[in-house]
């Protein structure tokens, strides 16, 4: 028994070593390891869900709301130029620099389930009520 054993043992790492590759996955369905393989149609989901999340805003009809009510604007103070330049697109509005628009005022402004009109300056910004994410700016609303 003692001679046959370093065979069996032998033939036994062997037959494990020609198994495992029979085990893996076909190519025909990769998969996911470490989010590399199958990564890129969730990547394509995410921008289509961007795509229609952007909100439609005509700005001529909120410019001619402001232009209409400008007796409910506060005063328009122009923001210094290196925070008007932050504020963009899609990253989060600065606590402090906007306020919000009177409520008679905003209740004539188009209106987005979940964002909310602030004023920054001379201009208007939609920003989303629960990330504080900029979704849109009108450059001098108020002017």
């Amino acid at each position: 028994m003692n001679k046959r054993l370093p065979y069996l043992l032998t033939a036994s790492v062997i037959a494990i070593a020609l198994a495992t590759p029979l085990q893996a996955k076909p190519d025909n369905h990769p998969g996911q390891g470490n989010n590399k393989g199958g990564g890129h149609h969730q990547e394509e989901r995410h921008e289509q869900r961007e795509r229609d999340a952007r909100i439609d805003i005509n700005d001529q009809l909120v410019r001619s709301i402001f232009r209409d009510n400008h007796q409910y604007v506060d005063s328009r103070d122009s923001l210094p130029p290196g925070i008007r330049k932050n504020l963009a697109r899609g990253k989060p509005l600065p606590p402090g620099i906007a306020k919000q628009i009177d409520p008679r005022l905003s209740r004539q402004l188009p209106h987005y389930d979940g964002y909310d009109w602030r004023q920054a300056g001379e201009d208007a910004i939609l920003v989303s009520v629960t990330t504080g994410i900029i979704e849109a700016i009108i450059n001098d609303a108020f002017d």
